[in-house]
């Protein structure tokens, strides 16, 4: 078990070493596995392969359509595959979500709304949000508090 888990540490480290990384972007996205962070900026968020739905919500007014790549596609980069994730904001409000909750296509890390990027007053530049209207159990109050604005980081709790 020591051993995959040191072979997995190395392979992390080196393909997290061949992503783009642009210390302290301003719309930068850290996602970090245990000793090893990357820093996402807006054009490598982008570029990740991108879901899409449109929802209403209990923030904003009206139907949004909102565009990013999947929560799974970019722990996949950093190689996290189980435990626990921690997201957090840019005023330091945290949540957590198991690994094993996170599908390939839901919730997403929102990029856009309606096809245009929004900043910080917006709850930008990403949101993780879910399609909330196409299911009930995106719904309730445990999803609704991971709805989390203005992300910032994205980092793994290892499972004992």
């Amino acid at each position: 078990m020591i051993l995959k888990r040191t072979i997995v540490k190395i392979i992390t480290i080196l393909t997290l070493a061949a992503l783009p990384v642009v210390a302290h972007a301003k719309d930068g996205l850290t996602v970090t596995n245990d000793d090893a962070s990357i820093v996402l900026d807006r054009a490598a968020v982008d570029n990740l392969p991108q879901q899409e739905f449109t929802t209403t919500t209990i923030w904003t007014e009206g139907s949004i359509t909102f565009s990013g790549p999947s929560l799974h596609a970019i722990i996949s980069l950093a190689g996290i595959t189980e435990g626990t994730v921690t997201l957090t904001a840019v005023n330091d409000y945290v949540i957590q979500i198991p690994v094993a909750e996170i599908t390939e296509t839901t919730p997403i890390v929102a990029s856009l709304m309606d096809g245009e990027p929004f900043n910080r007053r917006e709850k930008g530049p990403y949101w993780l949000v879910y399609p909330y209207d196409s299911d009930p159990a995106f719904q309730t109050e445990i999803t609704l508090a991971r709805s989390i604005w203005q992300l910032v980081s994205i980092s793994n709790i290892a499972p004992d």
